[in-house]
């Protein structure tokens, strides 16, 4: 069993694309998971920080905590280090006693510590409920869950994988082709681990944009193919595919109408696009409702699984074109825009 750490505030949207990468996910407190077992593939996840290999799980509470890990065998050898995170502010542990006091049970048995540079890193995880807001603030004790009430969770694990970080180096604004209203790294990555981007694994954007999604699904090793009505944007996401993966990519880019793909049946493992918002975006044909009833049939002709991100819910237009909502996230960039998330698989 594992613990996952989860990223972003939205902890449903994390797991599911935990899901991509580890089986059996479910959230069991704010901001964290467990999952029966992990792959490599959780080092390329967008909203999991870090995985643990699980020691065991207790009420929340420094007490709770040191007898956990007290009766837990730790058949490891090595120097040892305790990470405590209090996960969002959620249960209003003291970290630093936490630590102390794992850490002396540890050598206690006969560990040497290393807070610089551990053979292991015991990670020591208090959060409160599923969709718990920060609580420290307003902890009247400063080790409030020493009394634990049985709400929430402390999860102590042996740490295992951390996800690469580097989504900051990719700006949009910094590729060689960039429009307004790109979509950041962090989410792409989310969107496209989540239709299935992996090695092996073939993702098509049949509105490509300026290649954003596409990008993230070549950093982890899919076969990405992109598709534009306008030349300028297929050419300038050739530029950021080339310029991110290499001549030698593996990637395929052209002028297209998303409503006639010139693509075969099936010949993907996923589709996975950014819908234009009409009031900001150059929509060709009669009507955006049109064009992307038309894109989503299209999407189910080539691909099993897609996902779509737009400032509405198209899901009457995807049950209308075949496919099966099997998620829907809403997540807020800001006051005035909402970004709808539907994972569809066919019937």
């Amino acid at each position: 069993m594992y613990v996952l750490e989860l990223g972003g505030q939205d902890d449903g949207f994390a797991a599911c694309e935990a899901a991509s990468a580890a089986s059996g996910v479910e959230v069991v407190g704010a901001g964290l998971a467990t999952a029966r077992a992990v792959t490599e593939r959780v080092r390329d996840l967008a909203f999991v920080h870090r995985a643990s290999e699980v020691v065991g799980h207790t009420d929340p509470g420094v007490a709770n905590a040191r007898a956990l890990l007290a009766a837990a065998s730790v058949e490891r050898t090595g120097s040892v280090a305790v990470r405590a995170v209090d996960v969002r502010a959620t249960t209003g542990v003291d970290t630093q006693r936490v630590e102390r006091e794992l850490g002396q049970v540890l050598v206690d048995r006969g560990f040497a510590v290393d807070l610089d540079d551990p053979d292991h890193e015991l990670r020591a995880l208090f959060a409160g409920p599923p969709g718990a807001d920060s609580t420290a603030e307003n902890s009247a004790e400063p080790d409030a869950t020493d009394a634990a009430d049985g709400t929430g969770i402390c999860v102590l694990g042996w740490l295992t994988a951390e996800s690469r970080r580097d989504f900051g180096e990719r700006r949009p604004t910094d590729r060689p082709f960039f429009q307004p209203g790109s979509m950041d790294p962090l989410l792409a990555r989310a969107l496209v681990n989540v239709a299935g981007a992996r090695e092996g694994a073939t993702v098509v954007d049949p509105m490509c944009g300026t290649g954003g999604l596409l990008l993230e699904a070549g950093l982890v090793g899919a076969r990405v193919v992109g598709s534009d009505a306008q030349a300028k944007m297929a050419r300038g996401t050739r530029a950021n595919l080339r310029d991110a993966l290499g001549a030698d990519g593996a990637f395929d880019v052209c002028r297209g109408d998303v409503t006639r793909l010139p693509l075969a049946d099936d010949c993907a493992d996923a589709a996975v696009f950014d819908v234009p918002y009409g009031r900001q975006s150059k929509i060709e044909g009669d009507s955006l409702e049109a064009l992307v009833g038309d894109a989503l049939a299209e999407a189910r002709r080539i691909a099993p699984r897609a996902v779509v991100v737009a400032d509405r819910s198209w899901t009457e237009a995807a049950v209308d074109a075949g496919w099966v909502v099997t998620e829907h996230f809403e997540r807020r960039v800001h006051r005035s825009l909402v970004r709808h998330v539907l994972v569809l698989d066919r019937e």
